[in-house]
């Protein structure tokens, strides 16, 4: 690929995905597109653009695309995130022993993820958290490109 993609593109694009939406880099343009289940389906039916809102007519078109050529790429999923790892890790990097374990603890079971939101916020670590979330996203993001012989910068602009 000739054009390097902005890490920040791949990590809002990764971020931005759900159960109902996915992303994808174009390889050829450097570009992260977004798309709705809704959209893919209408791609895949080939269901008459004209039946939906024009502002989902480019989104179908690049849906048609990702399904015909080769020039898309899935971004990492939801599910590649493991944000319970990423939480698990970040629990155990503490350095405060009785906190680190009460973390720790607090994190096995259900309703860990609310119990783990009350602790860091207990515990005055929310700042901590949520630098260590996005420096472990960033690393998958980096991770993905390595693998997929992406090449990008970390500029912002």
């Amino acid at each position: 690929m000739a054009i390097p993609v902005k890490l920040k593109d791949i990590i809002d694009g990764m971020e931005f995905q759900s159960d109902e939406i996915a992303s994808y880099l174009n390889k050829r343009t450097g570009e992260v597109v977004t798309i709705t289940d809704e959209e893919f389906r209408a791609a895949e039916d080939n269901e008459p653009i004209e039946d939906f809102p024009k502002w989902q007519h480019e989104n179908i078109k690049r849906a048609r695309e990702v399904l015909e050529t080769d020039d898309y790429i899935s971004l990492p999923s939801k599910s590649d995130i493991h944000g319970y790892e990423i939480m698990e890790r970040f629990c155990l990097s503490i350095t405060d022993d009785e906190i680190r374990e009460r973390m720790y603890r607090s994190i096995k079971g259900s309703g860990a993820f609310r119990r783990f939101k009350d602790n860091i916020q207990r515990n005055n670590r929310v700042e901590d958290w949520y630098k260590y979330r996005e420096e472990a996203i960033k690393q998958i993001a980096i991770d993905w490109c390595e693998e997929n012989d992406i090449e990008f910068t970390e500029q912002r602009s």
